[in-house]
């Protein structure tokens, strides 16, 4: 078994593992292990100022599996995350997991 092997049944079982890292989520009608990173969002929050007049971005980073999502969002597409939607502000692929920030436009 090589190294890339390894990575790869690591994604499945201990990254995206419901039992320890992630919980389910609805990703476009479709049930899948999830991580939610809110400390990296926040992080991410305090470099930007987001807020005008009433209305602000709420977003989400999310990390799931490439194999349980299907090809990679393209930034600007839309998402439906837990039925609610979300436009992706930016996905990258990181070793078969994707990272995936997203965001809406909230009153």
């Amino acid at each position: 078994m090589s190294f890339k092997d390894v990575i790869a049944s690591d994604v499945h079982d201990t990254f995206m593992n419901a039992d320890e890292f992630s919980d389910m989520h609805d990703l476009n009608g479709k049930m899948m292990p999830v991580q939610v990173d809110s400390n990296e969002q926040i992080e991410r929050e305090k470099r930007f100022n987001q807020h005008m007049d009433g209305i602000y971005k709420n977003q989400k980073l999310i990390y799931v599996a490439a194999t349980d999502y299907g090809p990679m969002p393209k930034q600007g597409s839309l998402i439906q995350f837990d039925k609610r939607p979300y436009k992706v502000a930016d996905a990258i692929s990181e070793d078969g997991i994707y990272s995936i920030t997203l965001e809406a436009n909230r009153a």
